[in-house]
């Protein structure tokens, strides 16, 4: 049965965020530059996104292994990231898995050529939203963090089913409120969502939309 797990919101809570600052300072400007997620979302000025977002040895490992953990993961699965970004965290997993498939496509050319160089799985071009040029079944997870929140409904429409299509297992992880003081920071705080919906409405559109693999959720307190 689908769960709501709790994999990365410790990472999520030690970050601080000054959500008024964020809202007056040019915002407008500033998602405009952030959506095109390339140097200035990923390592250019906070307002911008991430304001240097690097490689922390086994900052991502505890996630890594509760993905192993949970999904039975060995050294012969397949994994697939929608949305991998720099690939931080499929590396992680190739530290504790070395002999697992790794893939994983954004749409940053920018966030792929930034991968650590020691990376040996495959990273490649793509969007979310568009059909994934995977077999039914190919992987046995497929997980996205911080990205599907980034897609307008009708292109949730397209990847919330290709992700159940190609995997056999699944997670993933997008922002999300639970009361109207989270609601207002997320507001604040969100440069590059598309889809900002409450806990209810994930999981309605979870259901109507056949995605039958976990999920979590991380919240702007």
């Amino acid at each position: 049965m689908p769960e709501q797990l709790d994999l990365v919101g410790s990472l999520h809570r030690a970050t601080a965020r000054d959500y008024l600052g964020r809202m007056v300072d040019n915002k407008v400007e500033a998602m405009l530059t952030a959506k095109q997620y390339e140097a200035d979302y990923w390592d250019g000025d906070r307002r911008y996104g991430y304001g240097g977002y690097r490689y922390l040895p086994g900052r991502w490992q505890p996630v890594a292994q509760a993905l192993i953990d949970r999904y039975g993961l060995t050294a012969g699965s397949r994994v697939l990231d929608v949305g991998c970004g720099k690939g931080f965290l499929l590396y992680e997993l190739q530290c504790l898995l070395p002999e697992a498939e790794l893939t994983g496509f954004d749409v940053s050319r920018h966030g792929l050529a930034s991968r650590h160089p020691d990376f040996r799985g495959t990273m490649t071009i793509g969007r979310a939203e568009e059909p994934y040029p995977y077999g039914d079944n190919q992987f046995d997870l497929v997980i996205s963090l911080a990205t599907l929140h980034n897609l307008r409904l009708p292109e949730l429409a397209v990847a919330l089913p290709e992700i159940e299509r190609v995997g056999r297992q699944g997670y993933v992880m997008v922002e999300s409120y639970r009361n109207e003081q989270e609601m207002f920071n997320l507001e604040c705080w969100a440069l590059t969502a598309e889809s900002i919906l409450d806990v209810g409405e994930w999981t309605w559109l979870y259901a109507t939309l056949g995605y039958t693999g976990d999920y979590e959720f991380i919240y702007f307190e």
